[in-house]
């Protein structure tokens, strides 16, 4: 796998008042959520941390880590991620299979007025997906566009993207238990050389690497 890990070096200063005003709205439409159980209608729904979220990608972003400024969030859920790279000066992206969650996070996002395109869809592109392996999932490829050795498969670009999936400079997911590689993999598999995978896995713990990474982050 051509990954290398980009040491992050996270701020600690005070947030911009409109990323506080954005998480704090957020985390309060998330408490209603939980305690009026609509959450059993997506049950597989586990939000990460924002801050941490956005104090990786604004480490990046003023390092000037990433080749653009498109960004991907895969499994976005209520899209503060989204709107948290829209805020930092990105074109924003959520991809989130429930249409529960689509509609919710829309909402989000017009009421801040932050521009975000949340597409209910998934963050497998055409040809893509996972099957259970033992140890965690697998990732699923589709077959390459010819025989020869060096051949790789087309990525077909997500439906409503206005982009194809190489022109995404930043993707970020908060993978489930078992499910850590099947991400890297699937990053591998779809991204252009030197875009950035932000992974949060939980318990304050987030991380970031580059495809085909060659430089020094020291």
């Amino acid at each position: 796998m051509a990954l290398e890990e980009i040491p992050l070096h996270l701020a600690q200063d005070e947030l911009p008042a409109p990323v506080s005003a954005l998480i704090e709205d957020a985390n309060l439409r998330l408490d209603e959520l939980f305690s009026s159980n609509r959450n059993r209608r997506v049950p597989r729904f586990l939000p990460s941390d924002p801050i941490l979220l956005f104090r990786a990608l604004q480490f990046l972003t003023c390092k000037g880590i990433p080749p653009g400024r498109t960004f991907c969030e895969w499994g976005s859920g209520f899209g503060v991620g989204a709107c948290l790279a829209s805020l930092l000066g990105y074109r924003a992206y959520g991809l989130e299979i429930e249409e529960d969650l689509v509609t919710l996070a829309r909402q989000l996002a017009s009421d801040h007025g932050i521009a975000v395109d949340n597409l209910c869809t998934s963050y497998f592109p055409e040809g893509y997906g996972s099957y259970p392996a033992q140890g965690g999932a697998e990732l699923m490829t589709p077959e390459p566009d010819s025989h020869w050795e060096d051949a790789s498969a087309i990525v077909a670009p997500y439906e409503g993207m206005d982009c194809e999936v190489d022109e995404i400079d930043v993707f970020y997911v908060y993978p489930w238990p078992g499910e850590q590689e099947l991400m890297h993999n699937l990053f591998d598999a779809v991204a252009t050389d030197g875009a950035v995978l932000i992974a949060y896995y939980g318990d304050k713990d987030i991380a970031a690497y580059r495809k085909t990474l060659t430089d020094s982050w020291e």
